[in-house]
């Protein structure tokens, strides 16, 4: 599943391509065999068109470099490893894997370094002909040269490494599938990839990945390593931090505008100072490889929430997975569901994180617990809010529904009956129909009380049985 780093990586590459005018290309780098399944490819495109990145390039679209998958280029990694040999730049390799383990696993036992020790590097050419034709396990290893390694990276400056620290790194397996270093640099190469932008932890393959190029007499990309995503403990972001994967975020009820806008900000600064949000366009607008910061980024849902809540009264996906959340949990009713949906967009959806939350906030607005009198003591002990209580029930026993107008009308006439204004008036009425002290304005949520009763959604009660009750109750 594609999590938070494999994207941030991903829009990165897009919103730099877009701006360029250049090409954006999926890639399936499906050589592990065991791990590789057609699911997680679709989940991968899904994820993606979701969040709101197309390509121009790919497996499933086509494209002029094809194929896509690495699992369909294996002849192409086959006469590359052949050419490499036969130049001198690379060699057939027959040492055992486990022999060579031991004598790493010796090395490391002692505290020591280990590199392959080229044992089959000067192989005479007839000597490595007869092995093959005896079908001998072998690997083809590519021959490391003499000297520093250099390249460029757009986050972290001039690199330099020392070959001498290196090992021959394998190209082809004993099974004759492709090592991934030798893969990407085969298809970044042939499909004429100018930038390379991935995570820091791929930083240490890179000298690799140089030689593999000179091998190939192609010119270098231009690289630009990101640095790594931290949970809120600065540890690695991983499982144990919550949701990490795109499909987790968008079951959760995220919108896709708030995790773009909010991946964007993980360890990249805009352009423009100020405001967190920042729609998709600005974003291609504003993107610069360069303001890509070395420090690593922390993962903060917090920060993740408040950005969804300004998309959730914004955006025009809001209210379809609204009325969605609503339709699972049984608060969406058969009739009038769009005047329903407008009352929850207006008054719950503002203080919701994100879709998933609207269930809870419904019942948390709409729920009448006549037992639960522990929020609102003030009032049950307050004698002229107990009598303003009993005129106000007495009141609307005369109105099967209570609307707004009428609400207010009634307010003002309780207000000239008993002197009572501003707080001393409307709590006690909030109290005597929602038993809680506080919660959305009356003036809003009286008609989703009201409307509730009469759609007989969740058995919600209407205003003149919840006064009347409390006051049987409690008067």
């Amino acid at each position: 599943m594609l999590h938070v780093g494999n994207v941030r990586t991903g829009l990165f590459a897009w919103l730099f391509a877009r701006q360029a005018g250049g090409a954006y290309i999926i890639r399936i780098e499906d050589t592990d065999q065991e791990r590789s399944e057609q699911k997680y490819e679709d989940l991968i495109y899904e994820d993606l068109r979701w969040l709101g990145l197309d390509w121009d390039e790919g497996p499933d679209i086509g494209g002029p470099y094809g194929p896509y998958r690495q699992s369909e280029r294996h002849h192409i990694y086959k006469e590359v490893a052949e050419r490499f040999v036969q130049e001198g730049s690379a060699y057939w390799c027959f040492c055992s894997e486990d022999e060579l383990e031991k004598r790493a696993e010796s090395a490391r036992a002692a505290g020591e370094s280990w590199k392959y020790p080229g044992t089959c590097r000067s192989l005479e050419a007839e000597v490595v002909k007869s092995r093959l034709a005896k079908k001998e396990p072998s690997v083809v290893r590519l021959r490391v040269r003499a000297g520093a390694i250099h390249f460029h990276d757009i986050v972290h400056g001039p690199m330099e490494f020392e070959s001498e620290i290196i090992s021959d790194p394998i190209l082809l397996r004993s099974d004759g599938w492709p090592t991934y270093n030798y893969a990407v640099v085969v298809d970044d190469a042939l499909m004429k990839i100018t930038h390379v932008i991935r995570g820091d932890d791929h930083l240490s393959n890179t000298p690799k990945q140089v030689l593999i190029y000179e091998a190939l007499k192609m010119p270098l990309p231009e690289f630009a390593h990101l640095s790594t995503i931290l949970g809120p403990d600065h540890a690695r972001l991983s499982k144990r931090h919550g949701a990490t994967a795109v499909a987790q975020f968008r079951e959760a009820g995220y919108l896709p505008e708030a995790l773009m806008n909010y991946i964007a900000l993980l360890g990249w600064s805009p352009v423009s100072d100020g405001s967190e949000i920042i729609p998709k366009s600005e974003l291609v607008s504003q993107f610069r490889l360069d303001r890509v910061n070395k420090s690593p980024a922390v993962f903060d849902t917090q920060k993740l929430d408040f950005i969804n809540r300004h998309y959730m009264k914004t955006s025009p996906m809001a209210p379809i997975l609204v009325a969605t959340e609503m339709e699972k949990s049984g608060w969406m009713p058969r009739s009038e569901q769009d005047v329903w949906l407008a009352m929850v967009m207006d008054t719950v959806v503002p203080s919701v994180d994100k879709s998933s939350d609207i269930p809870d906030a419904l019942t948390r607005f709409l729920d009448f617990s006549i037992e639960n009198a522990s929020d609102i003591q003030d009032t049950l002990e307050d004698a002229g809010a107990m009598e303003l209580l009993r005129q106000f029930s007495t009141i609307l026993q005369t109105r099967p529904f209570l609307t707004t107008s009428e609400f207010r009308a009634i307010a003002g006439s309780l207000k000239d009956a008993t002197k009572r204004k501003g707080k001393l008036l409307f709590h006690p009425i909030r109290a005597a129909l929602t038993m809680k002290s506080s919660g959305p304005e009356l003036d809003k949520l009286i008609p989703m009380i009201e409307t509730a009763a009469k759609l007989n959604i969740q058995n919600v009660k209407c205003c003149s049985n919840r006064a009347s009750a409390f006051v049987e109750r409690y008067g």
